[in-house]
C-alpha cells in the first residue's frame, strides 16, 4: 500500500518564488511507486490550500489563481487526525487527509525556522528536515556562529544588533572593529534576501535599516576574501558530506539577483581544489551539522582564504531548484534527484539512519 507525502511550499517568506519552484521539482522526482502525493500551498498572505493543479503553474507562480483546484485545508495539531483538515465551505463539512509524511519545501521565514517544524512534531507527522531546535539556531545567522565558535569550529567574526538599537553606537563599533567594506545581513532570512556590502558610513546606516526591515536582529561581518564553498550534508545519527561545490558570483557578491535572476553566477560540482583541503572542509561541514543538531539534510556554506576554511553559515532546507546546489552535489556523490527524495523522506520516517 502506497504511502502519502504531503509537500508543503510557498509560506509567508521572502523566498516565496524559490520555494514554489523548489516545490515542483520536488513533486516530480516523487517515486510514485511508494508515495502518493498532496501538494499544500500557503500564499503570501499566509492561507493555506491543498492544490490539485500542475507544477507548472507552480514555477509560473499562479498556483493560487486556480480556484477550481485549490481546497482550503490546514495541518491538525491533534496526533488522532495525523494529517490535514480539508473543509468544504459550501456546506460546513470536513475531511481528514492522513498524512504518513511531510516534506516541507519552505525556504527562509516561516518554515525553515522551526515554525513549521512545530507544528508537524505536534501533529505526530514525521517530516524531512532537521528538528524545531535545530532549524530555529540553523536560520538565526548569529546563534549558528556562537554555537560553531564554541564548538572549535573556525566562523567568520561578526558584529549582532537587535531592534531597538542605537544605530550610532552600532556604527562606532563596527568601525572599530572591521575596514570597510562589511556586509550587513538580516539574523533570520536566506537567499542573501536584505544583504548589502556596505562601503562606507553612509552605506552601512542605510544597509542596517534594509537588514531590520527584513528582520529584528542583524549581524554585521568583515569582508572576507576566499572562494565560497559549499558542501552537502545528509543523514541522521550518521551523517555524511557530498563533494565539495564552488560558486563564482561573477558579480561584487552572490545577492538574490544573482542566484536567480541574471543567471551570472557559475556554480561548479566538484569544485577544483586538491583531495586534502576537500576533506578536511567536508569534515567541517559534518562538525557543523552535528553542533547545531541537524538531522535529514542541510548545506553548508564556507569562505576558503589562504588561511583555511571558515564557516559563512548553513541552510536547513536549501534549494531544490535547477539550478541549486545540494542536489548537484549530493548526484556527484552518485544520489541522483529522485533516489535523493527517496532517501530524504526515508529519513524522515526513520527507516535509515
Amino acid at each position: 500500500m502506497k504511502k502519502t507525502v504531503a509537500i508543503i511550499f510557498g509560506g509567508e517568506s521572502s523566498e516565496y518564488e524559490v520555494s514554489c519552484v523548489s516545490a515542483a521539482n520536488v513533486a516530480e522526482n516523487v517515486d510514485k511507486d511508494i508515495y502518493d502525493v498532496v501538494l499544500v500551498g500557503i500564499t503570501k498572505d499566509g492561507k493555506w490550500w491543498i492544490y490539485r493543479g500542475s507544477t507548472d503553474d507552480l514555477r509560473n507562480h499562479i498556483w493560487q489563481e486556480k480556484r477550481a483546484l485549490l481546497i482550503p485545508a490546514v495541518i491538525s495539531p491533534c496526533k488522532a487526525h495525523h494529517g490535514l483538515i480539508a473543509l468544504d465551505g459550501a456546506n460546513g463539512s470536513f475531511e481528514i487527509v492522513r498524512i504518513d509524511v511531510a516534506f516541507p519545501v519552505l525556504h527562509g521565514k516561516n518554515g525553515e525556522d522551526g515554525t513549521m517544524q512545530g507544528l508537524l512534531e505536534l501533529a505526530g507527522i514525521p517530516y524531512v528536515g532537521c528538528d524545531t531546535y535545530s532549524s530555529a539556531v540553523s536560520m538565526d545567522k548569529a546563534a549558528t556562529k556562537t554555537i560553531c565558535a564554541a564548538a572549535g569550529i573556525p566562523v567568520v567574526p561578526f558584529v549582532s544588533a537587535s531592534k531597538p538599537c542605537d544605530i550610532d553606537a552600532l556604527v562606532a563599533s563596527v568601525e572599530e572593529k572591521y575596514a570597510y567594506p562589511v556586509f550587513v545581513k538580516p539574523a533570520n532570512a536566506g537567499s542573501s534576501v536584505g544583504i548589502t556590502k556596505a562601503k562606507d558610513r553612509s552605506e552601512l546606516v542605510s544597509g542596517i535599516a534594509l537588514a531590520f526591515e527584513h528582520d529584528k536582529k542583524l549581524l554585521i561581518e568583515p569582508n572576507t576574501v576566499g572562494r565560497e564553498i559549499e558542501v552537502a550534508v545528509c543523514g541522521n545519527e550518521k551523517p555524511f558530506a557530498s563533494v565539495c561545490g564552488e560558486v563564482i558570483p561573477n558579480s561584487d557578491f552572490y545577492d538574490y539577483e544573482t542566484k536567480y535572476v541574471n543567471d551570472k553566477s557559475v556554480c561548479l560540482a566538484p569544485a577544483p581544489m586538491d583531495e586534502a583541503t576537500a576533506e578536511s572542509i567536508r569534515a567541517l561541514a559534518v562538525e557543523v551539522y552535528k553542533a547545531l543538531g541537524c538531522s535529514g539534510l542541510s548545506r553548508v556554506d564556507f569562505f576558503l582564504t589562504e588561511n583555511g576554511a571558515f564557516l559563512n553559515e548553513i541552510n536547513t532546507i536549501p534549494g531544490f531548484t535547477p539550478i541549486s546546489m545540494y542536489p548537484k552535489m549530493m548526484a556527484c556523490i552518485g544520489i541522483e534527484y529522485k533516489a535523493l527524495i527517496t532517501k530524504l523522506l526515508s529519513l524522515a520516517e526513520g527507516c535509515e539512519d
